[in-house]
């Protein structure tokens, strides 16, 4: 089936009305990109920052509106405020209409997780998204239930590392999350080319972050891991707020610079009332796999005895092997194609220590 052109996309939105100013969403001016490729549709709406709560009726029903299309696979609209919207005065308060909801009072996203758990790091390049991967399929191997959302919009390196080249299946208005060694697996890099550059601002990236997690057919889960972009911005404030966090595991490498912004991500949990897990030592040492010699290559020791200086858990040393590396860009996370290894040994060691975090919530959903 031939895919639909945006001119005839924009026809059939031309059907949908903005509350705000009463025309339809085409003459209103409110549609900011319309891109198809490949039967997959992306859409922003351009809306002012106050309006977005009282708007997302509008994006679910354009979404709709645009999968319902002959040749569409797929319908993604997200909005967006990175620029004025058309100069409408805002509509005088109606009767029994306060202000928009804050997002700490909308409904929890994710819910059908027994426990949610955040890995983040205070910068990239300390093998985070590793930990989160490997994290994911050791607690898979103590018969969990677990997810695996990919959170990194500009970044999706899950696909790459799991192996992972196909688009989700699409069932009514959900996305079916794809399997690998045991982890139910999205990733916005399932839906777009690899080679597209993500060129989006904060509103659109916090839209298809929030639709990754609930237009998704997650089904019920033990456990939910979230591998986070690299910082403390607004991935990790959207997630702590709509999101019932049951912790976050912080990665590190043993240098200074790196344990300086672990630092800041373990103050930036605590600021925003989530419990830091603990600290993990990525990339600890090296052993030499001819002669067996260990190298501390960026010093070691820094993140345990940052972690016993900020009063939080110590959860384990990851060595730095050539099969982690080969391991990840083949998409066989070293847990499952060399758990004799030592760096698989620490991965399982790591889940064992988060699991036992977990078990009081998990008891607690089991009953």
């Amino acid at each position: 089936m031939t895919e639909p052109t945006p001119e005839a996309l924009r026809a059939a939105l031309a059907t949908l009305r903005d509350p705000v100013s009463g025309q339809d969403i085409v003459s209103a001016g409110l549609i900011d990109s319309l891109l198809v490729k490949d039967g997959l549709v992306q859409m922003t709406l351009q809306v002012r920052r106050e309006q977005a709560a009282a708007m997302e009726s509008v994006r679910r029903a354009a979404e709709a509106l645009l999968a319902r299309q002959g040749g569409v696979k797929n319908a993604t609209v997200v909005l967006t405020a990175h620029r004025d919207a058309p100069a409408t005065p805002p509509p005088a308060p109606r009767a029994g209409h306060g202000h928009p909801p804050s997002p700490q009072s909308l409904p929890k996203l994710l819910s059908g997780a027994g426990a949610v758990i955040a890995v983040a790091s205070g910068k990239g390049g300390v093998g985070k998204s590793t930990v989160a991967v490997n994290l994911a399929v050791a607690l898979a191997g103590r018969g969990l239930a677990v997810g695996l959302l990919d959170a990194d919009i500009y970044g999706p390196s899950l696909p790459k590392m799991l192996g992972l080249a196909r688009r989700p299946e699409i069932r009514g208005e959900q996305m079916v999350p794809l399997s690998a060694w045991g982890v139910e697996v999205m990733s916005i890099g399932f839906i777009v080319d690899p080679d597209t550059a993500m060129i989006w601002r904060g509103p659109m990236v916090m839209g298809a972050l929030q639709q990754l997690m609930e237009q998704v057919a997650w089904g019920k889960l033990d456990v939910m891991v979230i591998d986070l972009p690299p910082g403390t911005g607004d991935a990790q404030l959207t997630l702590a707020q709509r999101v019932d966090l049951a912790g976050a595991v912080i990665v590190s490498t043993p240098q200074d610079v790196a344990l300086a912004d672990a630092r800041r991500g373990v103050k930036m949990f605590e600021k925003v009332g989530v419990k830091v897990l603990g600290l993990v030592e990525n990339m600890s040492y090296f052993c030499c796999p001819a002669c067996g010699h260990r190298t501390e290559i960026f010093g070691h020791g820094g993140a345990r005895a940052e972690a016993e200086r900020l009063g939080v858990p110590f959860l384990g040393e990851i060595p730095l092997l050539l099969a982690v590396r080969e391991g990840g860009d083949a998409g066989t996370p070293i847990v499952a194609h060399a758990p004799e290894s030592a760096p698989a040994e620490a991965f399982r060691a790591l889940a064992e220590r988060v699991h036992g975090e977990l078990a009081a919530r998990l008891a607690r959903r089991a009953e």
